[in-house]
């Protein structure tokens, strides 16, 4: 029988590091709900008809990436590869127009794309987001690229930047996409693949493309800022005024355009270069124009997505993590024991200890003394309860601090409470 493995491009997420990915969503709620955003949760599949839409019937997405299944009555449903397009089918489908705009969504979830895997890119990854939906304000472009960098921040990450542009809306990108079009005609044949596909159905993303030959070429096309319409014009000034209220420094990057076909207007990247090729860590902009896509009256909207993944390995290279590298369990009191009525008694501290909030754990191999000490050790126990058959006799437990290697005498009647410290969740 062949050896399961998870499938390609997915991957397990073990306890040494879930911890990280907890930190992680625990940040962006607290950073998200401190700006007004409520968290929503739609669907893991939607009706494909949603994404080509809404996403773009010729974006890489729609075309090569989607997974893509008729149900059992025979209709096209899709893995959930974006979270923009639901957020906005759920704000029209629920006539969120009602309530007090904008609508500030936030969301956390799997996403799902048929991608070539590689470090940083999965085909089954995880997203934190946001959306505001309902105010054509260049201030709430602003706070969305605020809200990503403080929750980097907030996790610690230094070293990123924020890469801003313009792609135009459109009444004025076509002009640019003709002026794109014509100031590499000359070079065609020397793009890549994608990018000849890309020229006669989405000029922008050649702007886009990491192919050195294809970036060589796509230097010479003029900057969108020249083709701007006054209404652009003005809505960038403005973001990057409010930006600069809030002291958060930003560098102008023309290579932006972002690879879905709702962006007008505002785009922008968060870029790590400890991450390597992969080095985006999120990444957003605005949608003008995604709701009468969809079916629905003209909605403003603005917001971003960025992967959990990119920023665990973020903070993985920012404290120096190796591959492999043991964490602790978060265990704050770990109780050994000696024979079988003391291994009784610390099971009932271990369950007197946890409902006061206190993370323990005691021993299930029958391990001796000498291996229950390193097996806390090992799980990052800060005290270490020793129970055998004289702590039972004289109803007094030995206590270790593990950072000092002090011990201490508890009476087994007081254990709880010392442990439990003032108050429930910390221990002494």
């Amino acid at each position: 029988m062949a050896e399961l493995k998870a499938p390609r491009g997915t991957c397990d997420v073990l306890p040494d590091e879930s911890d990280l990915w907890i930190r992680v969503e625990g940040v962006v709620r607290r950073v998200c709900r401190n700006a007004g955003y409520g968290e929503i949760r739609t669907p893991i599949f939607e009706h494909t008809e949603l994404f080509e839409r809404g996403v773009g019937a010729v974006t890489d997405i729609v075309e090569k990436e989607m997974y893509t299944f008729l149900d059992k009555a025979g209709r096209s449903i899709t893995l959930r590869p974006e979270g923009t397009a639901p957020c906005m089918r759920a704000y029209l489908e629920h006539n969120l127009k009602t309530r007090p705009q904008p609508v500030k969504m936030y969301y956390i979830g799997p996403m799902f794309r048929y991608e070539r895997p590689q470090s940083g890119r999965f085909r089954q990854h995880t997203q934190f987001g946001v959306e505001a939906i309902g105010s054509p304000d260049p201030a709430l472009d602003a706070e969305v690229v605020s809200i990503l960098v403080d929750v980097y921040r907030h996790l610690g990450l230094s070293g990123f930047v924020v890469h801003l542009n313009t792609i135009g809306c459109p009444r004025c990108r076509p002009r640019y996409k003709e002026a794109l079009v014509k100031a590499v005609a000359g070079w065609v044949e020397e793009l890549c693949s994608d990018c000849r596909r890309r020229l006669e159905r989405n000029p922008l993303r050649v702007l886009d493309c990491k192919n050195e030959a294809c970036r060589e070429i796509s230097g010479n096309v003029p900057t969108i800022f020249e083709f701007l319409c006054d209404e652009c014009r003005s809505h960038f000034e403005g973001v990057t005024t409010y930006l600069k209220a809030l002291g958060l420094a930003y560098e102008i990057d023309p290579r932006i355009v972002r690879g879905l076909d709702y962006y007008t207007k505002t785009v922008f990247e968060v870029v790590h270069a400890e991450l390597g090729a992969q080095d985006v860590l999120g990444g957003g902009g605005r949608y003008d124009g995604l709701a009468e896509d969809l079916g629905g009256e003209h909605t403003p909207g603005v917001g971003f997505a960025a992967g959990i993944e990119r920023a665990v390995m973020a903070l993985k290279a920012a404290r120096g993590d190796s591959p492999g590298a043991e964490a602790g369990t978060g265990i704050r009191v770990f109780v050994a024991t000696m024979g079988a009525p003391a291994r009784v008694e610390g099971f009932r501290l271990v369950k007197a200890l946890r409902e006061r909030g206190v993370p323990c754990d005691l021993d299930y191999m029958e391990r001796s003394l000498k291996a229950q000490m390193k097996h806390a050790n090992r799980c990052g126990a800060l005290k270490v309860v020793i129970l055998g058959e004289e702590e039972l006799k004289t109803r007094v437990a030995t206590v270790k601090d593990m950072s000092t290697g002090e011990q201490s005498q508890v009476a087994l009647e007081g254990l709880v409470q010392v442990l439990s410290g003032d108050g429930p969740g910390t221990a002494t």
